[in-house]
């Protein structure tokens, strides 16, 4: 809810859903997907999040703000999870295939890490890693650095000789890199309630392929969050 850029943007709403509801459905179509848990913190602003969470039916757990980490290795743990799929909340318009499919390459690889935006293919926004909790927890007792504790996975990712990894790239199909379908700022809102606007009465679980096709047909759309500026985790 603190967000620099756009403060309380999980709960603009689209549809008559905040953004965050429409990220839940959409991870509840996942079939692999055995529980959602809500990572947040415990700052009093959020609240608000809990109170979604807890009439949506899905778990919460509340911990440190800065130490991202933390928190989801605690968030892990909390329900006894075996494999961690993490998704950031900014992702509203996800596609559970891709996520099932991430999922898939992870439980058919003998890796410790499987992600599809480590190489840049996919638009920004479809973005799924999946890995073990142990994992997790093996990371997290070798590092304090702060960019590593913010950025959950970033010591994974930047220890190939540690942790095994097999990254994902878009097919051809879904290959838009510079696409920004993530929620960040004003802008980014103003095109996401555009699409769900005119996608969800037709599908409610549109694709990230639906959502290209029709960006296609109004390719002035895409000037709406040209200008935004994505920050980088590395």
């Amino acid at each position: 809810m603190t967000s620099s850029r756009l403060p309380g943007k999980v709960i603009l709403e689209a549809c008559g859903e905040p953004m965050l509801q429409h990220l839940i459905g959409r991870l509840r179509a996942c079939p692999s997907i055995d529980e959602i848990v809500l990572a947040t913190t415990t700052n009093a602003g959020d609240d608000v999040l809990e109170a979604l969470a807890r009439k949506s039916g899905i778990s919460l757990f509340r911990g440190s703000e800065y130490d991202v980490m933390g928190r989801i290795l605690a968030a892990g743990e909390s329900v006894s999870a075996d494999v961690i799929v993490e998704i950031t909340g900014d992702c509203p318009i996800i596609d559970p295939d891709i996520v099932e499919q991430t999922i898939q390459m992870f439980l058919h690889h003998s890796v410790d890490y499987v992600s599809n935006n480590f190489i840049r293919s996919f638009p920004d926004g479809m973005d799924v890693q999946v890995f073990r909790l142990n994992t997790l927890r093996q990371s997290a007792a070798m590092t304090c650095d702060a960019l590593d504790r913010e950025h959950v996975t970033r010591h994974i990712r930047n220890n190939p000789d540690l942790f095994s990894q097999v990254h994902l790239v878009a097919p051809p199909s879904l290959h838009w890199p510079e696409l920004g379908l993530t929620l960040d700022e004003q802008d980014d809102y103003d095109l996401l309630k555009k699409i769900i606007e005119n996608l969800m009465p037709i599908d409610p679980l549109f694709s990230c392929l639906d959502a290209l096709r029709l960006l296609k047909k109004n390719p002035d759309w895409l000037e709406i969050n040209r200008n935004v500026i994505r920050k980088g985790d590395s």
